[in-house]
């Protein structure tokens, strides 16, 4: 197990399983040099950690806490999509940016808090210096299947291995 694992584990998390996309037209992420490139990462398609509400609007079926939540469930599927295209996520270097969007009831302004229970657990886990990355959040009439959130990443990694 890795730095970053034995971090997760330490904090009582841990990776979900990853599910295939259901197009062979798109994956869940692409390498391209030191960088990779991740697919939107939501709520919608398949169970998730840490028991949270799946589906329905923030602010109105789901609470900003409940929605925060789901990021860091959303965060988790990302770094297990890392690793299975990479093998370790020790192979990042650091958090470049995240994009989140969030399925918003009409009013709700509070999505940069939303997304971050995402950036939150980037931050604990890569620190100040590689885990600090630039982000949007923005809201979101509708997300497929009723999604409380999207999350798209971008990460560089140290160079393969030798």
């Amino acid at each position: 197990m890795g730095v970053i694992e034995s971090k997760l584990a330490a904090m009582g998390l841990s990776l979900p399983p990853t599910h295939p996309y259901p197009s062979p037209n798109r994956t869940a992420a692409v390498k391209v040099g030191n960088l990779l490139f991740l697919s939107g990462h939501g709520t919608g398609r398949q169970a998730m950690s840490l028991g949270i509400k799946q589906y329905g609007k923030v602010g109105a079926e789901v609470t900003e806490q409940e929605a925060q939540l789901c990021a860091r469930s959303v965060a988790l599927a990302m770094m297990a999509s890392i690793k299975a295209a990479v093998g370790d996520l020790d192979r990042v270097r650091r958090v470049i940016r995240l994009y989140g969007m969030v399925n918003s009831a009409p009013g709700f302004d509070r999505q940069f808090s939303v997304i971050d229970g995402a950036s939150d657990l980037f931050h604990e886990l890569w620190g100040p210096e590689f885990g600090c990355h630039a982000r949007a959040a923005v809201g979101i009439a509708e997300l497929p299947r009723g999604a409380v959130l999207e999350i798209m990443g971008e990460f560089e990694l140290h160079p393969d291995p030798a």
